[in-house]
């Protein structure tokens, strides 16, 4: 069986990110930049005060000094004319500084009366001025591909004059659920039958991957109701299946895909929940077969279908980051399989403090959806004693 590791280096191999589109800026938060920003004009455009106050020249205005204010320089509306000796402009933040002046006063280090300026405080050349191209310059490259796009990037793209961007499309991820016990929320519940919640779930967290769901419809146990399914997902830049993966007699989506021409790579993990995990190639389509059980379907989620969805969108994909805590009750010696355990995470003044659920049964879909951490325990990890510090994967 493969590790963790190994999967999901090979799933992000054999994934190549979708094709550039262009978006309006403010459709842009969240998506994976695929051309470079580069400026289009230089920021600040010229010499710029940095505060409200007044320009003048440094060596007109030692302490004491007083000026005369000859004109008003509000931001976008610069002083036509050049400052002499002892004159002044009133200037604000973002105004551009007058031809003549090399300095500005602030406006809490002096006092006025009338038309004059008396200098409280000496200044020096240079001072509380921003000079043109401080920020950046025209022809810079500001922001390179294969980032995703933050409030940040957003605003020094905007900056930079740029109305549009080119980024990676969404990734269209069909999701097809399988099984004859299998319903829709809402629907009739066939005897001996359970209501899916598989699509709905990893729906949602394709979408705060960053991707677009396709919920199929729900395929029976027959190979043709699944060769039905994944036909369905012509267009789509990644399949995922639930359920029927394994090799029971009713597991089909292996022989029905393959008898459609999947190239399988992969369907046996070192890890807990999740060992039927299948990964393959269905012509240019790929295909992740997840486990039919929530939990197992949820942790194979994070940790594979998440850096896929990431690879596609024009990221590295990468595992989840982990973190350490203080573990709050006893563990038993782990096996060969790398363990994945629903916790909640407790913050205390001495740090963080995580308690595993008592029960990991992988269909106990309620411990998942209220746990905010996963123990991340290696293959053949020894017992570990309530206080030792644990890796963990926070949700």
């Amino acid at each position: 069986m493969l590790t963790v590791t190994q999967a999901r280096e090979r799933i992000l191999a054999a994934l190549t990110p979708t094709p550039a589109e262009t978006i309006p800026l403010a459709a842009a938060h969240s998506r994976v930049l695929a051309a470079p920003v580069i400026a289009r004009l230089t920021q600040p455009p010229a010499d710029v005060s940095a505060m409200d106050g007044f320009a003048l020249r440094a060596q007109d205005a030692p302490a004491g000094a007083t000026l005369k204010i000859i004109g008003t320089a509000p931001a976008g509306h610069p002083f036509p004319g050049t400052i002499g000796p002892g004159q002044a402009i009133h200037i604000f933040t973002g105004s551009i500084i007058p031809a003549g002046a090399d300095s500005v006063l602030i406006q809490e280090d002096s006092s006025t009366l009338g038309t004059t300026l008396t200098v409280n405080e000496s200044c020096v050349p240079g001072k509380n001025i921003r000079k043109a191209g401080q920020d950046f310059a025209a022809g810079e490259t500001l922001i390179a591909p294969g980032q995703r796009l933050t409030p940040g990037k957003i605003g020094l793209a905007a900056a930079a004059n740029h109305p549009w961007l080119a980024v990676h499309r969404k990734p269209r991820i069909a999701i097809l659920a399988t099984g004859d016990e299998i319903a829709l929320p809402g629907e009739p519940i066939p005897e001996g039958g359970i209501i899916s919640s598989n699509a709905h779930a990893l729906a949602a967290f394709v979408s705060a991957c960053g991707g677009e769901p396709i919920i199929l419809p729900i395929a029976r146990d027959t190979m043709d109701a699944i060769t039905a399914g994944a036909k369905a997902a012509a267009g789509a830049d990644l399949l995922v299946t639930t359920g029927g993966a394994s090799v029971g007699a009713h597991d089909l989506v292996q022989d029905s895909l393959k008898s459609q021409g999947l190239a399988l790579d992969f369907w046996k993990i070192a890890m807990r929940p999740g060992k039927p995990l299948m990964f393959g190639g269905l012509g240019a389509l790929p295909v992740l077969g997840l486990p039919g059980n929530p939990v197992s379907a949820l942790v194979c989620a994070l940790l594979f279908l998440r850096p896929a969805i990431e690879r596609l969108s024009g990221l590295p994909g990468a595992a989840p980051a982990t973190t350490t805590a203080t573990l709050t009750a006893a563990l038993k010696p782990n096996d060969h399989r790398e363990d994945f355990l629903r916790a909640t995470i407790t913050q205390t003044a001495a740090g963080d403090h995580v308690t595993p659920f008592p029960v990991q049964d992988s269909g106990m879909l309620k411990t998942f959806a209220h746990a905010t951490a996963l123990i991340n325990r290696p293959q053949h990890d020894p017992a570990q004693d309530s206080g030792a510090t644990v890796q963990v994967i926070l949700l």
